[in-house]
């Protein structure tokens, strides 16, 4: 018996449904993204090993999916080499590619390789799947697709705005109430200054970031286990537990953080996009949160984070400014800010609030029954005029039993059925059904056009 086929761990098929309301998600952000001038480019599914490693960390590496040289790529490597050398050395011998794991670092490399063509500030966004070789568990896969928008090339707050607008906007048109939360890099920088521990910078937004997660209580036991004093501590405790409106915590932070120039650098830099955003009237909230504190070693500035206030779920989307996106290639001082939709909890988000529109259930918008040879050569001259005018239709194929034809409708949840017999040939027109309120009608093509369409 052959073996039954399967696909590997991490990895998903993607069925019609899903594949509408993928596309659906895809073509929203796609959109928005269009609006604000951001320009869409692609890079390679791989990309060459010494492009990728060595930029996400240790970590990082071991994650990388590495694809092995063609041909014989064992060729140079003697027995002996073979099994004296360890999994990581052989690995450098037999691949020159990986695929991406990100597509952060293949943006450096464009912008670096591409530099003398493009037009800064330059505003691309990317809709492309990446892999990592990580363990698969619920949630987390081995291969994803990102949804990235960046501009690079400009130090302007205005950048970090237009972001916001468009995270706005992106969640307005899919129904979603979001809470976006903004907080700056500078800000945390100057928090631990002023606590007399500037050197644990990452370890204490490390310990604040888990707030929700684990409590004050276990982060304050994680921050003195770093090495935090009791007093460095005790001085975090209000800045941790800060509430109130935007302005007051803005008004308390810049008391606070009077004797740290970067952190009142940061607070400058955070009120000016809060205060940009209220001629916006964004539809969602928008949070100052001093605990946010995303990818310290990577952002610079100004860092997002967006959560669904209808939903428990993490993250759906994220980013920030970064000051050197492209000196890992060797052209250091370009400026950047971006932000990346999280497509899968999107998705999860929109399945549990049933909140995806009615076209992304079904494929065709009419079905045309088939009673036979001569109406289904009539039918196929309809349907071409209803796809003309930009409906989609579909002509069942096989001349069988009407229940099994609207047995099809239904399964794909098809809103309109046209039945076409001799007397509608004759007659020039069609019999339709609307198949939710079970309304049925004789009327022209003309007039089916102006009901489905609208």
């Amino acid at each position: 018996m052959a073996q039954k086929p399967s696909i590997p761990k991490g990895t998903r098929d993607f069925g019609a449904v899903e594949m509408a309301r993928r596309n659906y998600i895809f073509n929203t952000i796609r959109e928005v993204y269009a609006l604000y001038g951001f320009r869409q480019i692609e890079t390679p599914a791989m990309e060459n090993l010494s492009t990728l490693m060595g930029k996400y960390g240790e970590e990082g590496d071991k994650l990388l999916f590495k694809i092995l040289n063609s041909g014989n790529f064992r060729g140079e490597v003697s027995a002996e080499e073979y099994s004296e050398k360890s999994s990581a050395q052989l690995a450098s011998r037999f691949c020159e590619k990986g695929l991406r794991y990100d597509l952060t670092v293949p943006f450096a490399r464009y912008v670096v390789q591409h530099r003398d063509e493009l037009q800064m500030p330059f505003k691309r966004y990317q809709i492309q799947p990446v892999w990592r070789a990580d363990r698969p568990q619920k949630g987390r896969y081995r291969e994803f697709y990102q949804c990235d928008a960046d501009v690079v090339g400009s130090d302007s707050l205005l950048n970090e705005v237009e972001l916001m607008q468009i995270v706005d906007e992106v969640f307005s048109r899919f129904g979603i109430r979001v809470c976006i939360k903004i907080n700056n890099r500078k800000i945390l920088s100057g928090i631990a200054e002023i606590i007399g521990a500037a050197d644990k910078i990452v370890d204490i937004t490390v310990a604040i970031d888990k707030l929700d997660k684990i409590g004050l209580d276990k982060v304050n036991e994680e921050l003195l286990a770093v090495g935090l004093s009791p007093e460095a501590v005790e001085k975090l405790q209000p800045i941790i537990s800060l509430s109130g409106s935007n302005e007051e915590k803005l008004d308390v932070m810049r008391k606070a953080l009077a004797a740290s120039e970067v952190g009142l650098k940061g607070i400058e830099e955070v009120a000016f996009v809060l205060e940009a955003l209220k001629a916006s009237e964004l539809r969602n909230e928008i949070e100052l949160d001093l605990t946010l504190a995303r990818g310290l070693n990577y952002y610079t500035g100004c860092i997002f984070e967006v959560k669904a206030l209808d939903v428990q779920i993490g993250s759906i989307t994220g980013g920030g400014r970064y000051d050197n996106l492209t000196g890992i290639f060797g052209l250091p001082g370009l400026s950047g800010v971006g932000i990346s939709f999280g497509a899968d909890r999107i998705y999860d988000v929109l399945t549990q609030l049933d909140l995806y529109p009615a076209e992304t259930q079904s494929g065709a918008r009419i079905l045309f029954i088939n009673f036979g040879p001569t109406e289904a050569a009539h039918c196929l001259r309809l349907a071409t005029a209803l796809r003309r005018a930009g409906i989609s239709a579909e002509v069942y194929p096989d001349s069988v039993k009407m229940k099994k034809q609207m047995s099809y409708a239904n399964a794909h949840k098809v809103p309109f059925v046209a039945l076409v017999g001799e007397t509608e040939i004759s007659e020039g027109k069609l019999s339709l059904k609307n198949m939710e309120t079970g309304e049925q009608q004789s009327i022209t093509i003309e007039e089916a056009i102006q009901i489905i369409k609208y």
